[in-house]
């Protein structure tokens, strides 16, 4: 108990409010760095995961191309990209868009590529051409599984970044570097809990706008009550 009430202690002090090293510009720092690798893989990993997905190819190489980063611990990346790029934002932006990638371009690609072969033939009877089949009738029906995808990166990215300041890159995890180096175990404590705290709100988050951004015949939101329920397929997020 005593220990938690210097926990609290800790985060009641003002000092720690306040300034380059207070918690709102500690976590405003590990939201832009997170938020900036997510970002980036989506733009530059997503489109090639369900594009292949779309064409049902090429799937094998492109899933186990992309679980490099997964396979490899994101420390070990870490200490190779401080080879290549020295101290900096550089190596621990690369360690985590490694990260990210795996999941995001797996579950564009199964979601993609599961997509229903009746939905697809009645597009096409439709008179749909392949970009319209694909915009408005694969992604939105893909949807959720995608949006796992980018789910779990995100949150894995957000849980790792705190590797961040052992490359002068800031964010949460200063609070444990710095607490480790001077035997603070109270700021240690205070830097994890809220690094958990981040991670969980992310997931939230993103389920919110998931909840809002998939088709409502998908996830059964506003299914009628006199309307028997038919099922829905299981997603299942990458570990």
């Amino acid at each position: 108990m005593h220990f938690l009430s210097q926990v609290a202690d800790w985060f009641t002090t003002a000092s720690h409010w306040q300034g380059a090293n207070g918690i709102p510009h500690r976590v405003t720092e590990h939201v832009v760095m997170s938020g900036a690798v997510v970002l980036v893989a989506i733009v530059l990993t997503l489109p090639v995961g369900v594009w292949l997905g779309h064409l049902r190819r090429f799937g094998f190489l492109s899933i186990n191309v992309s679980n490099v980063g997964r396979a490899i611990p994101s420390f070990a990346l870490l200490v190779l990209f401080v080879q290549i790029f020295g101290i900096g934002a550089k190596p621990a932006f690369f360690a985590l868009l490694a990260l990210a990638i795996p999941p995001i371009v797996t579950n564009g690609y199964v979601g993609m590529s599961e997509v229903d072969h009746d939905i697809r033939e009645a597009a096409r009877g439709m008179g749909m051409t392949g970009l319209q089949m694909l915009v408005r009738v694969e992604v939105p029906v893909a949807l959720p599984v995608i949006m796992a995808g980018v789910r779990t990166a995100a949150v894995q990215v957000v849980a790792t970044a705190t590797l961040a300041a052992l490359v002068a890159w800031g964010g949460l995890g200063r609070y444990i570097i710095d607490g480790l180096a001077q035997r603070d175990f109270v700021q240690v404590f205070a830097g994890a809990f809220l690094v958990a705290v981040l991670s969980i709100s992310t997931e939230l988050v993103l389920a919110l706008i998931q909840r809002f951004t998939v088709s409502a015949g998908l996830t059964h939101r506003h299914r009628d009550k006199n309307e028997p329920f038919i099922g829905a397929a299981a997603v299942v997020e990458p570990t």
